[in-house]
């Protein structure tokens, strides 16, 4: 039996604002024909389909559309939900959707009742373990004293183990969306930390014949037979560098038999540029960048006028901009009080302008502001 392995939709996130619809259905639609080309059987989606507990209309067509051409191109699903994702709300119809081939995982009292399935050796158990949220869970799995996510997902794979062991010769495939320790993550996830721990250790899963993770944003292996598929795009610049992927598993009549690495289609590149501004603006090098989601830091000594305007008219996909001066010359910490004690107002603005800019205000500039603080004045009075 051959699965696909993919989890962290977050259809309908933005990235520094821009709106990521067309690139997340285009991705998604990739699946579908990776699905008919390796004639997968099962496509496996590890939780987060969606970026928030109520995602927009259009954020749920899309995510509907993705999983109908999954279906069609000959795959069953079996999704669990994610940190982010509303569960009452993915789970709902779930026992009708089952009849069509997409079974849902989402509530605590079915993380033992797989979704089971044949092929020519037997029977293949697949659990879903929807995220855990540790103090309602530690309650509904009926173990209160359970210590955080560690506690709750072994209580929760001491129930999958108790059902497996009624199924004699079944191979066993687990979903779960978890932190677990040897994961490395990226600045993209939402932080599941409760009281300081939000790791659980890798023996949690022992056994079983193959672990699809959620959670972490990039690819990896940290077991033969536990791996994540990390999110099918980029969600922030610390992705740059990662190659966005799925992995093709196969299980044979002896378990796990074969895992395979798919690198997923990139709509749109992320890269990072250093410089002044008039540098980028003129460097003809960087014009291989334009099509590309930008993060900026200038290094001018004095903070440019209107720079992100000006960058977007070269990079269109400029989405977020920092500024760092060669000279070091950044915003000094200060408590107010010591950086307005013994100042006039008029020495006020222009140490402000100062700090942000990095250099004082120009003649004009200062008599601009002589003339708002006399009209602030006149207001007063």
């Amino acid at each position: 039996m051959r699965f696909l392995h993919t989890s962290d939709w977050h259809v309908g996130r933005t990235f520094h604002g821009a709106d990521l619809l067309a690139e997340q259905e285009a991705v998604l639609a990739h699946l579908a024909d990776l699905v008919s080309a390796e004639a997968v059987d099962v496509v496996l989606v590890s939780g987060d389909i969606y970026d928030r507990a109520v995602p927009s209309a259009e954020a749920v067509q899309i995510a509907n559309r993705a999983m109908l051409r999954l279906r069609q191109a000959g795959a069953q699903l079996v999704i669990t939900s994610g940190n982010h994702d509303s569960a009452p709300r993915l789970g709902a119809f779930g026992d009708f959707a089952a009849a069509g081939g997409l079974h849902l995982r989402t509530t605590i009292d079915r993380i033992d009742d797989p979704v089971l399935l044949a092929d020519k050796h037997g029977q293949v158990a697949i659990y879903g373990i929807p995220y855990l949220e540790p103090e309602p869970a530690r309650h509904g799995l009926g173990v209160p004293d359970a210590k955080g996510h560690n506690g709750v997902l072994r209580e929760a794979m001491r129930r999958v183990r108790a059902d497996l062991a009624g199924r004699d010769g079944a191979r066993s495939v687990v979903l779960a969306h978890a932190f677990v320790t040897g994961g490395q993550g990226t600045d993209s996830e939402r932080t599941i930390a409760v009281g300081g721990v939000e790791q659980v250790g890798a023996d949690v899963f022992e056994g079983m014949d193959y672990v699809a993770l959620g959670h972490l944003h990039g690819p990896q292996t940290l077991a033969e037979h536990l791996r994540y598929s990390g999110s099918p795009l980029a969600y922030s610049f610390s992705e740059a560098q990662q190659r966005k992927s799925v992995w093709l598993v196969d299980v044979d009549a002896n378990g796990l038999a074969d895992v395979r690495r798919h690198e997923l289609p990139v709509p749109r590149k992320l890269a990072k540029l250093s410089g002044k501004l008039e540098a980028l603006l003129d460097a003809p090098e960087h014009e291989a960048l334009a099509e590309s989601y930008l993060s900026v830091t200038l290094t001018d000594s004095v903070r440019p006028v209107d720079a992100m305007r000006r960058l977007r008219e070269r990079f269109p996909y400029a989405v977020h901009l920092d500024w760092l001066p060669e000279n070091g010359n950044t915003t000094a910490t200060l408590r107010y009080a010591e950086a307005v004690r013994g100042r006039s107002d008029d020495q006020i603005a222009r140490n402000f302008l100062d700090d942000c800019r990095g250099a004082p205000p120009n003649e004009r500039e200062r008599k601009l502001l002589r003339s708002a603080l006399e009209a602030a004045g006149r207001g007063e009075s």
